[in-house]
């Protein structure tokens, strides 16, 4: 058994609640009332298709060389 980690971008949404984001699994997107329902919601879904994956014999991309940075940017308005 191997363990992957992926980065969750978790964008609040307007009205309530969080969009999380799986950037490495593309479509992996959920939603979840609260950070806890959202971040549980997330898990459910990497597992789900990442068990997709494996059962039609496709790879599992992991992120062991993804480098993360964030930009600030200041904007004169």
């Amino acid at each position: 058994m191997r363990i992957f980690n992926y980065r969750v971008i978790l964008k609040r949404e307007q009205d309530s609640g969080y969009t999380a984001i799986v950037p490495a699994l593309p479509g992996c997107i959920t939603y979840g009332k609260n950070l806890e329902q959202a971040m549980a919601m997330v898990k459910e879904s990497i597992d789900l298709y990442l068990e997709s994956l494996t059962s039609h014999d496709e790879p599992i991309p992991n992120e062991e060389s993804t480098l993360e940075y964030m930009a600030s940017i200041q904007v004169h308005a």
